[in-house]
């Protein structure tokens, strides 16, 4: 019986150990793969809530801060300034907020879960420009009857002081409002819906 000069013990012997040899070099190679899938402790945090403390905040004030990698903005509204939302309805294109992106609980006419601070996501809806507040009452450039609000300089988008879009403006909707709720009356958190809300 021929053998040509092959030894098949030490073929299978050599075909086992490569065999063995690459599957834990794969090993190797996945487990870096593998990890990559999970956030890094920096994505992490860019997605945690944030705490926001509004003792300090006056009326009329507007305070920034990231979320997400977008901005956030608190604003602290005057009871003068929410009791002119209502007037501002005919001019406004979702003026109910029927058709914009907000919680459950802000789909009022402040678009607030405390008519006295908005919490509103900053970049218009149209292409990502953050708009100015100018929340003084009186004429302005771009508008003769200015009750304050939110002015867009990138394209002319006009809001309110509860963050909705009027008639007219490149911007589609209103702009967004994120999930949020009151840890006390000083201390906001931003990311976290109100125990039961939507």
């Amino acid at each position: 019986m021929p053998t040509d000069g092959v030894n098949k013990k030490r073929r299978r012997f050599l075909v086992a150990t490569t065999s063995v040899v690459g599957a834990v070099g794969a090993g190797f190679a996945a487990v870096p793969f593998i990890k990559s899938w999970k956030p890094s402790a920096k994505a992490r945090a860019v997605g945690a809530p944030v705490q926001v403390m509004l003792d300090g905040l006056d009326p009329g004030q507007l305070l920034k801060v990231q979320w997400r990698g977008q901005t956030i903005g608190v604003l602290r509204r005057s009871k003068e300034t929410v009791g002119l939302l209502p007037e501002l309805d005919q001019y406004l294109r979702d003026p109910q907020s029927a058709e914009s992106e907000q919680p459950v609980f802000a789909q009022n006419e402040g678009r607030a879960l405390k008519e006295e601070f908005l919490v509103v996501n900053m970049h218009c809806t149209h292409l990502g420009c953050v708009p100015q507040l100018l929340p003084q009452v009186g004429p302005q450039p771009f508008e003769e009857n200015w009750n304050g609000g939110f002015f867009c300089p990138c394209h002319k988008s006009k809001f309110d002081m509860a963050g909705r879009v009027y008639k007219g403006v490149p911007a589609p909707t209103n702009l967004r409002i994120p999930p949020y709720s009151f840890i006390d009356d000083t201390t906001l958190v931003i990311g976290v819906n109100p125990e039961g809300a939507v």
